[in-house]
């Protein structure tokens, strides 16, 4: 599909950038000229726009998404066809600027037991909204789980969901498998099937890898993982790394059974067994969420009249209630009660007449829970302010001059250092152009953040110019008349200057506005003869000194590498297990970089 950026779709959503780009449409950046705030245009590839059935189920999603009205899914805010300009089927979304869980995971390695529930039960939370709804989301992998810059998680991309407010598959050909091969259910691979449980065992999957640092299987190519995942059965994350608590050992384990009456049923299911993990892990959240059982004040004024009665012998006395008093009995005492004559107590009274109230050990108990919770968060409230459990995180400094970033940095006790200095022509000498970590990053205090600082744009230097020939070496040469070649191609400009008798000098430098291979400046500048032999300085351009990052997802490592490096940018190759293919990019597909950038690709 040719990249729309730059296109207005709907007379209102400006692609500003590809975010990223799958078999069935892509997604871009854009800006909403109405609202005047970032979202994210999801646009149909044109050639299953002409597939009026597909067209109707990609308008289905967008509507039971919609449906999905929870803070940990990534919203739909719009749908339609675009009008007046290049034609689309699209959804508009919410735009998350952070990252995704793959990005954190090749950061870290692996996450700890307790960074894994803090970024799962949120997505458990939303995943058991869907099943609720009877959505299934069917592709859940740490790609598809996003976290904002403020610590938001969202799971995008129901792309391939499914259930009943769906209808069928969102496919081209229904012998395609949908999915990341590495996650499938063994009844996704033998009879392409699925239901709440494959989410389940794709979660399970993603746990697995992300307590691990590896996926379960490997393959030289997805039908051999497919084989395994149908054939095998995915150990115990403990078998593989130590420090995993039994309890969440267990629940993942189950939740990767091949046999799906052997997992959780359901997303509301797995998220009661990993709330009762968390709590285990840290007892302190029980207490957050303890039931305190106290007693409900009536809203109600009670009126003197309302005193209910009790018969003593054949007389009827006003009986005073005791704060203790249970509920179910209060609501027994609008009827009379006979008690026999002599057994009525007459209640205790203190010097002031007033009737003292005896505190009953329940409400002791829960008096001092609450006040245990209340300390608990006033301290938590407290430590957070003094030293964040987490890290800090890292505000943007790109723009700033580099006192500034330094004052910024050092104010939340990080340190900045100079680490390159650059030409760049968008960006004025002395700012920062970009930060390592980047901004949302979390990092413990007194930890450093690496900075590329600008040095402006890079001076065209003019070559010094050649001697003119002494009039004895010249008098009996005739001058030549030369053209500028400015704009035109370096090889017409050598071609012709060098038949006129003159010698041609090249060198090159960045454009953004001639194009590779032609001429920038020209010294002499062609108004005026020169004599036979004169050097004609040549200056030509290499092109923009800025890059889009192509989209080399499923490439070979060979391949990927050669198309980045034929854009001057420079590859670095992580990979997971004996993984052949690419399936991260970072930066993103479509991000704008400079030349000479480094490029990150991993392979699965």
């Amino acid at each position: 599909m040719s990249d729309l950026t730059g296109e207005i779709i709907d007379n209102r959503y400006e692609l500003i950038s590809l975010i990223a780009a799958g078999g069935m449409a892509s997604i871009y950046k854009a800006n909403d000229r109405r609202l005047d705030r970032f979202v994210a245009v999801k646009i149909m590839h044109p050639h299953l726009a002409n597939d009026e059935e597909f067209v109707n189920r990609f308008i289905r999603e967008a509507k039971a998404i919609a449906a999905l009205s929870h803070p940990n899914i990534v919203s739909i805010q719009d749908q339609g066809w675009n009008e007046g300009g290049a034609p689309a089927v699209f959804i508009v979304m919410e735009y998350i600027d952070g990252f995704t869980l793959r990005d954190l995971l090749l950061e870290k390695g692996r996450l700890t037991p307790k960074e894994l529930l803090h970024y799962v039960i949120p997505v458990v939370s939303a995943l058991a909204q869907a099943h609720t709804l009877g959505i299934n989301h069917r592709d859940l992998k740490p790609e598809n789980i996003l976290i904002s810059k403020d610590g938001r998680v969202k799971i995008a991309d129901f792309g391939l969901a499914r259930g009943g407010l769906l209808g069928s598959t969102m496919t081209v050909d229904s012998s395609v498998v949908l999915g990341s091969v590495s996650y499938l259910s063994p009844e996704q691979v033998e009879r392409g099937i699925s239901d709440a449980r494959s989410d389940i065992y794709s979660f399970g999957v993603m746990c697995f890898e992300l307590l691990t640092g590896q996926k379960p299987y490997d393959g030289d190519t997805p039908i051999q993982i497919a084989f395994k995942h149908v054939n095998e059965r995915i150990p115990a994350p403990s078998t593989i790394v130590d420090g995993i608590p039994q309890a969440l050992d267990a629940v993942i384990y189950k939740a990767t059974s091949p046999n799906p009456d052997k997992r959780q049923r359901n997303g509301s299911e797995l998220l009661e067994e990993l709330q009762v993990v968390q709590i285990s892990m840290d007892p302190k959240r029980s207490q957050l969420s303890l039931d305190l059982d106290l007693p409900l004040e009536n809203p109600t004024p009670k009126r003197k009249s309302a005193r209910p009665e009790v018969r003593v012998g054949n007389t009827l006395v006003t009986r005073i209630k005791s704060f203790t008093e249970p509920t179910s009995l209060r609501n027994r005492e609008s009827e009379p009660k006979f008690i026999p004559e002599g057994k009525l107590e007459a209640p205790a009274m203190s010097h002031s007449g007033a009737i003292r109230r005896k505190t009953s050990k329940r409400v002791q108990r829960n008096r001092y829970i609450a006040s245990l919770i209340l300390l608990f968060l006033v301290a938590a409230g407290l430590y957070q302010l003094v030293w964040p459990v987490n890290g800090t995180s890292i505000p943007s400094v790109v723009g700033m001059n580099l006192a500034d970033a330094t004052s910024t940095l050092s104010n939340i006790g990080m340190k900045a250092v100079v680490s390159v200095k650059q030409y760049d022509s968008e960006v004025p000498s002395g700012e920062v152009i970009s930060s390592s970590p980047g901004g949302g990053a979390h990092l413990k205090k007194g930890a450093t953040v690496s900075l590329v600082l600008s040095k402006g744009a890079q001076p065209i230097v003019t070559p010094t110019p050649t001697p003119t020939p002494t009039p004895s070496d010249s008098a009996s040469a005739t001058p030549v008349a030369i053209n500028s070649y400015v704009g035109l191609t370096s090889d017409q400009a050598q071609s012709e200057l060098t038949a006129a008798g003159l010698t041609v000098n090249q060198s090159f430098d960045y454009s953004d506005t001639v194009p590779a291979g032609s001429v920038i400046s020209q010294t002499p500048d062609g108004t005026s003869p020169v004599l036979p032999g004169t050097t004609v300085n040549l200056i030509v351009s290499e092109g923009s000194a800025s890059v889009y990052i192509p989209n080399v997802y499923s490439l070979t490592q060979t391949a990927a590498t050669t198309e980045l490096e034929n854009l001057q940018l420079k590859v670095v190759v992580r990979k997971i297990g004996a993984g052949k293919h690419v399936t991260n990019v970072s930066p993103k597909v479509g991000s704008k970089v400079k030349r000479g950038s480094t490029v990150y690709i991993t392979l699965g």
